[in-house]
């Protein structure tokens, strides 16, 4: 079969349906996909809420405690704290229904997650956890999600196995660390982004197994350097007392002096490691995988597309994530979704479970469709159970229906059988989840596309310090802190879900004085965000290395060995995350191996 362009539902661009695609759509019985690539990573993101957390009143029977959850009290939802909700005091089949060929598909499942009891947050086997959400096995963490046995882990997101850190956005195996990005296996590292194995270090880039090493780029195997220049460990030790990192106004000219350094260094067009036949950025061990991203394991993937936040021996899987791992295969149009599965199709929150389709939080079942919340049943449509035969028969029916009857949006957006859940029937406002994050909408945008908004709640607190008022430096800051509400340098100023004030806890000002670092000047939600533009977006442009021969295009940076192509402009090309507008020095993976290594 011939490649097909097509013209997005959504966003009015085109797109290509490659022959392979047709073969994996084929083989699990889809029709293909009428939403482009991003435009269905941002559909399926719209149904996710990881940070966006609210007080509201239990709805358990017996209960009307506070407690925290990913549903605002506005909501029409019914909704149990997460311990009732796994317990056997009630059942999900009581609100089961049968189907109703009168109304779309859509329309019955949004009104059976009116009245089927949620889960507050998507947590388990926490220990001393507070305001933690999508996470497990965690302990004594607080404001952390999509996390997994961190210990001593603070505002932090896509943490996994980290110890006594703070900020941490996509981080694993790391210990006294603060403000890392994409790092792993490191130790007592700050503002480091891209780092393994690096130890006793601050302001790093790319830099792999290196310690005692400051405001440095593409380094491998070194300690004792400052701006990639070598010192002797004493001369290290006396420079780098002139760095007072207990200084706020010395770590904000810190972190613009590393920024010109970076713009200086050459950039990996991708970090694509031990992988075959991959595209994408982040990925590990990876076997005939396009467009993806952040997918580790070992294996991680095979035969896959369009992936984000994915890997752990995953086969045949197409539009998955973020979340998608752990011995699945062919997977279609799902994400926080595995632990040894197949044939999970539009899901979320699925585990242990095959041959469900559009459904959310259901375990340890098979043959499932449009349910909610059902552990270890099988051949259930709506919550409500049939035997096998039955299920066979109306299923075929239910999905004729689908393309017969298709949900409408108010943008006339058509939603038939093969396209994920619409927007528009979120139980989340935009802006509530991590859409916002990665396809940022402001409220005029959102409500011209007939997406839900939420407006700041009123908040009943009085700023009692500002930002620029603070101590610059900690050994200014005593315990009166902890007392204060601090306003955020942004005042909402900006499109970050920005909370306007914080405070400062016990446990976070411990840190900060024990590793010399002075106390933030941005809420927790805006320093999430300011972690985010360190990333690369999940797009990929055609590009062109950028070595010249003895140096790169723009002349900045000069090539330190012969290259492969002598003095000739190396002839390679790439699909990079870095648009060609950006002002980076790219380089393709031979030329950049031979300089960095």
């Amino acid at each position: 079969m011939k490649s097909e362009t097509k013209i997005c539902q959504n966003c009015k661009q085109q797109f290509i349906i490659e022959p392979e695609d047709f073969d994996f759509y084929k083989k699990i019985r889809m029709p293909p996909p009428t939403f482009c690539p991003d435009c269905r990573r941002q559909r399926r993101s719209a149904w996710r809420n990881e940070r966006s957390l609210y007080k509201r009143k239990c709805n358990a029977p017996g209960h009307n405690e506070e407690i925290i959850s990913v549903f605002s009290q506005n909501k029409p939802l019914i909704v149990y704290d997460d311990r009732y909700w796994w317990s056997d005091k009630w059942d999900p089949m009581d609100y089961g229904r049968p189907y109703d060929f009168e109304k779309p598909f859509f329309i019955q499942y949004r009104e059976l997650l009116e009245r089927v009891p949620l889960i507050a947050l998507s947590v388990t086997n926490m220990v001393n956890c507070s305001y933690c959400n999508v996470s497990a096995d965690d302990k004594d963490c607080y404001l952390i999600s999509a996390s997994d046995g961190n210990e001593l882990v603070m505002f932090s997101n896509r943490t996994v196995f980290n110890k006594d850190s703070m900020d941490i956005y996509i981080g694993n195996h790391s210990e006294l660390c603060y403000e890392i990005v994409n790092c792993s296996q490191c130790f007592k590292l700050f503002y480091g982004f891209n780092c393994t194995q690096c130890v006793n270090s601050a302001f790093l880039y790319n830099c792999t197994n290196c310690s005692n090493c400051f405001g440095c780029t593409n380094l491998r195997n070194k300690s004792y350097y400052i701006f990639n220049q070598p010192y002797t460990k004493e001369e290290y030790e006396q420079k780098i007392k002139e760095f007072d990192l207990g200084s706020f106004s010395t770590i904000r000219q810190l972190q613009e002096r590393h920024k010109s350094i970076m713009l200086e260094s050459i950039h990996r067009f991708a970090h694509i490691l031990k992988s075959v036949n991959v595209t994408g950025d982040n990925v590990q061990y990876a076997k005939n995988c396009k467009f993806c991203f952040d997918v580790i394991g070992k294996p991680s993937a095979e035969d896959c597309k369009f992936l984000v936040w994915a890997g752990y021996n995953l086969k045949d899987a197409y539009d998955c994530g973020p979340g998608i791992a752990l011995n699945v295969e062919q997977t279609y149009d799902s994400f926080d979704t595995g632990m040894s599965g197949s044939r999970l199709y539009f899901t979320s929150v699925v585990y242990g479970s095959h041959d469900v389709y559009y459904s959310i939080n259901c375990h340890g079942s098979n043959s499932l469709f449009g349910c909610y919340g059902l552990r270890n049943k099988q051949y259930c449509i709506l919550n409500k159970q049939y035997s096998k035969q039955e299920y066979q028969k109306l299923i075929l029916s239910i999905t004729k229906h689908m393309n017969d009857m298709p949900y409408k949006d108010k943008k006339e957006r058509v939603y038939k059988y093969g396209e994920f859940f619409p927007v528009e029937l979120s139980p989340f406002a935009y802006n509530e989840t991590i859409a916002q994050e990665y396809f940022s909408l402001t409220k005029q945008q959102a409500i011209e596309q007939d997406y839900a908004w939420k407006d700041p709640e009123t908040r009943d607190y009085e700023i009692t310090i500002k930002s620029e008022d603070l101590p610059d430096h900690i050994k200014d800051v005593n315990d009166d802190i902890l007392k204060s509400v601090i306003g955020c340098e942004h005042k909402r100023k900006c499109t970050e879900q920005c909370t306007t004030a914080f405070k400062i806890i016990p446990d976070e000002l411990q840190f900060y004085q024990k590793m010399n670092l002075p106390v933030p000047r941005l809420c927790p939600n805006c320093r999430h965000y300011q972690r985010l533009k360190q990333r690369n977006p999940l797009k990929l442009w055609h590009r062109k290395c950028q070595c010249a021969g003895e140096k790169s295009d723009n002349g900045v940076y000069k090539n330190t060995i012969k290259h492969f192509h002598k003095n000739n402009h190396c002839p390679n090309e790439f699909e990079t995350t870095y648009a060609p507008n950006r002002p980076e020095i790219i380089y393709c993976e031979k030329c950049y191996q031979i300089e960095v290594v």
